[in-house]
């Protein structure tokens, strides 16, 4: 059995950067930066270690990142871990492992530093998946705006 399974929630490093393939196809990236805390044994200090991620999301996820992110927006991460390859110009091969998002949860708003007045602790953020069907429009034309999850 083979699983290649992460969950990594962070925050931004970078506003997302869209860009289309030559299919069509909507891709971002951006950097998601997770810490880690412990306490030494020792010296009973406190410590810390930054880690950064590279996420890639396309196509749905792609345009909704690209939207609603920012640089220090918190975000859930859900996906899978890719190592590619390629031979750079000087003719070194390079590697780069990114995460490939299949599902995002977009962090409470202002969650990038500036408080919302509208936050609450039990607001529900949305998940959102890459295959997941976009629902239908509502039969009304009016949208209350309790009903948007961002």
């Amino acid at each position: 059995m083979n699983l290649n399974k992460v969950f990594i929630i962070g925050r931004v490093t970078q506003d997302p950067e869209l860009r289309t393939t030559q299919t069509g196809q909507q891709v971002v990236s951006f950097g998601v930066a997770t810490n880690r805390f412990w306490t030494d044994r020792n010296s009973q200090e406190q410590k810390k270690k930054t880690e950064f991620h590279n996420v890639i999301l396309w196509r749905r996820l792609a345009d909704i990142a690209s939207r609603f992110l920012t640089k220090g927006s918190l975000v859930c991460i859900e996906g899978r871990i890719e190592t590619r390859s390629w031979q750079g110009q000087d003719g070194v091969k390079r590697y780069r492992t990114e995460i490939i998002g299949e599902s995002m949860q977009l962090g409470p708003k202002g969650s990038s530093g500036t408080p919302s007045h509208a936050e609450s602790p039990s607001e529900e953020i949305p998940i959102i998946k890459e295959d997941a069907p976009i629902a239908p429009p509502p039969e009304e034309n009016e949208v209350d705006i309790k009903d948007i999850p961002f």
